[in-house]
């Protein structure tokens, strides 16, 4: 498996054809200089030791010394192999609400943002633990299978939004049936950490709570969101322009509906957590994840990278010796092996 291990030097290779375009142009200026002075066709007679082409070749040299240098400083690896590694670990699923009630601002900077906080600050604290999101609205949809790669889940966390699902709406009653499906460990503690503001357009949120129980699943609910509620804006290219109404043109207010969460963790035995303040409701999520039962499973993963920088530090530095080497002049040796036969006192 390959990798740069620092690809921002990469682009440091553009500065390259910048060299060529700089010197093509000094060289055009110098080469009509030249002209001005002396005729082209007397010029391999009265410049004598000139050559056209070293100026050229050096910089040559000079455009693989920078080539070969920043392909170093990216540094090159590969995997040696993969290999299989035993961790201890629970599976812990993410559900989170991107409806267009999430987008309140009763929250600051609103409530789905402040779920995603959360979310991110938990995974930065876990070692070995199985992680998995699952986006709901008016239907659930998976979107990060149970993993280790703590680095996928966050890049994918920090793209959600109330778009991500057509169907609108509160449907946690999809989210838990779907969550029942990524749990595959029947040893492990098997937890779903559903954050939203409560509000649900399911009649069958409780049955599909009670089936989750009788699976072993332990539903720990963060709310989000105050009970006087706020409104949702409407915002176009990041701009507010109204708040969304209902049919007769109202505004709609939402608030978290703290019953539902609480009785949806009872369910479970698991906890209610109140999520407006993200270090206190981390907090308390790392308290209950602390006792938790983790039992070893097995994973793959790439065993470890070799760097492959040396080969590449190697051609750099034999090429700014070539360049450093190269004179501008023509060389005598290859002038007096008269490769061409040019005469070189042939009448004018």
């Amino acid at each position: 498996m390959f990798r740069w291990e620092e690809p921002v030097y990469l682009y440091g290779i553009l500065i390259i054809p910048l060299f060529w375009m700089v010197f093509y142009f000094l060289r055009r200026k110098i080469s009509s200089k030249r002209n001005a002075i002396v005729d082209k066709r007397l010029q391999k007679f009265v410049i004598r030791e000139y050559s056209p082409f070293k100026p050229w070749i050096k910089m040559i040299f000079w455009s693989f010394t920078l080539l070969f240098l920043f392909l170093a400083l990216a540094n090159p690896q590969y995997g040696t192999k993969l290999e299989t590694v035993k961790r201890k670990g629970a599976d812990i699923v993410f559900a989170i609400d991107v409806s267009k009630s999430m987008l309140a601002e009763d929250v600051k900077p609103n409530r789905l943002e402040k779920a995603k906080q959360i979310v991110s600050k938990l995974i930065d604290k876990m070692v070995s633990d199985r992680v998995g999101i699952i986006i709901y609205a008016g239907e659930a949809v998976p979107a990060v299978p149970i993993t280790t790669d703590y680095s996928a889940a966050k890049l994918f966390l920090q793209q959600i939004k109330p778009g991500d699902v057509a169907t609108q709406g509160t449907a946690l009653e999809d989210a838990v049936s779907l969550a029942t499906t990524f749990f595959d460990n029947e040893e492990t503690d098997k937890i779903l950490i559903i954050l939203s503001d409560g509000e649900d357009h399911s009649e069958n949120t409780i049955d599909a709570v009670k089936e989750a129980a009788d699976m072993g699943i332990k539903i720990i609910t963060v709310g989000i969101g105050t009970e006087t509620g706020g409104l949702i804006p409407v915002k176009r290219n990041g701009q507010l322009i109204g708040y969304k109404t209902d049919k007769e043109g109202k505004r709609v207010v939402t608030k978290r509906n703290q019953t539902l969460l609480y009785r949806m963790a009872q369910e479970t035995h698991g906890v209610y957590i109140d999520g407006n303040n993200s270090a206190q409701a981390v907090k308390q999520l790392e308290e209950v994840l602390k006792n938790l039962n983790r039992k070893e499973y097995e994973t793959k993963k790439i065993s470890e990278y070799k760097s492959r920088y040396q080969w590449m530090l190697f051609m750099a530095l034999m090429f700014f010796v070539l360049y450093s080497l190269t004179g501008e002049k023509e060389t005598r040796w290859i002038k007096n092996l008269n490769l061409f036969n040019e005469n070189h006192h042939e009448n004018i």
